[in-house]
């Protein structure tokens, strides 16, 4: 019942349950801008984020792409949600600053920003 909730609690923190794309699809775009910004913040276009935030980030990103995990995944339901509440802390922790790179990103022109 908790572990339920739980899960739950991690989705709705996760997605915009209003929004018409899958819970998927708003995930797989959240982390496509954040390594743009990554990238764009390597090449010196974008600076407007703390050095901090980018090393935590790229930290939870690395820990969801390894096999290595606190809970193993094997492990029916539970073994998902370390993976599931460290997105849902990271959605939640960056989403300002991944708005503010997507505006950003929609005033800047491509033509001004160094390639990677």
């Amino acid at each position: 019942m908790k572990l339920g909730l739980l899960l739950t609690t991690a989705y709705g923190k996760l997605v915009d349950l209003n929004d018409k794309e899958s819970g998927f699809q708003q995930l797989k775009n959240i982390m496509a801008t954040f390594i743009r910004l990554v990238r764009s913040y390597i090449r010196g276009d974008y600076r407007d984020v703390s050095r901090k935030s980018l090393l935590i980030g790229v930290g939870v990103l690395l820990y969801l792409v390894t096999p290595l995990d606190i809970i193993p995944d094997f492990i029916p339901v539970v073994g998902l949600m370390d993976d599931i509440s460290l997105m849902a802390w990271f959605v939640d922790a960056f989403s300002k600053e991944i708005n503010k790179y997507r505006e950003w990103e929609a005033h800047v022109s491509y033509e001004n920003i160094g390639r990677f």
